[in-house]
């Protein structure tokens, strides 16, 4: 009598399910499963992994694909090897503007382009076997063609650039231009706010200098940033780098070639001019 009572409390506690489902993690479904006295399905579980293997089945063949290759440039990187690359793909008219030095989205479609029409997988990044096809494909640059003055014609200066040391900054041609009693030292390429926080423009000075600085309203970083109006500042922009134009500041000048603003960071004294204009 009393073991009945037992099966059947048990009986019980089963239907209102009181066990967890079969992913072992929520509430029963309310049935137990029935048990089965037939052997084990020689199917894969529910979870994907395969039954264990019988000790008469076939050993797996070796797979005949090869491992893919290390990639020697990706998305981010940001060295000389990187703008090599840059000025290479641009001889064959994959890159349409100079080369950074950075890896970012533009220069990692160029190689998909590359890669496409070399019949390589198209990875967008630079494997060995990229980079020789590349190699045999291209001449070494020359330094123009690595670090060419500008991308965007110099705008004629401003009669305010023409006297003293000043950063000599062209809405107009998008450029930067630092001149020295009217001539030209060096010029790199720009970009301006956006429409909701423009740069301002007019005669200022550079106020204050930083080699690292992360903007306290923004949380971006803004290396060789050389302030001039309020907060906003000459600096060297990875967005700007890897999108171009289709992107814009919150007011500062953008400059994307990094190399040539870290020379330019080392000129620059604080109190020198700065002149944005049309």
């Amino acid at each position: 009598m009393i073991r009945r009572v037992v099966l059947a409390a048990a009986a019980v506690a089963l239907a209102a399910g009181c066990t967890p489902d079969a992913s072992g993690t929520g509430p029963g479904t309310g049935t137990a499963p029935a048990p089965s006295s037939a052997a084990p399905s020689a199917t894969p579980t529910t979870d994907a992994k395969p039954p264990s293997p019988s000790s008469t089945a076939p050993s797996a063949t070796p797979s005949s694909e090869k491992p893919a290759s290390k990639p020697l440039m990706g998305d981010g990187d940001e060295n000389e090897q990187v703008r090599e690359l840059q000025a290479r793909l641009r001889q064959l008219d994959f890159f349409d503007r100079a080369p950074t030095g950075f890896y970012g989205t533009m220069t990692a479609g160029a190689v998909k382009k590359f890669q496409a029409r070399r019949g390589l997988p198209e990875t967008g990044s630079v494997d060995g076997t990229t980079w020789q096809t590349l190699l045999s494909a291209t001449r070494k640059p020359t330094a123009d063609e690595l670090k060419p003055s500008t991308t965007n014609k110099l705008d004629t200066p401003d009669p305010r650039c023409m006297t003293g040391r000043v950063l000599c900054i062209s809405k107009e041609s998008r450029t930067l231009a630092w001149m020295i009693d009217g001539k030209v030292v060096s010029s790199m390429d720009v970009r301006f706010g956006s429409e909701n926080t423009p740069t301002r423009e007019g005669l200022f000075k550079v106020e204050w200098k930083a080699r690292e600085w992360t903007s306290t309203i923004y949380h971006t970083p803004m290396p060789y940033a050389m302030f001039f109006s309020r907060g906003q500042a000459v600096h060297y922009s990875a967005d700007f780098a890897a999108r171009g134009y289709a992107g814009a500041s919150h007011g500062c000048v953008n400059v994307r070639d990094r190399s040539k603003l870290s020379a330019l960071f080392d000129q620059v004294k604080v109190g020198d001019k700065v002149v944005v204009h049309w």
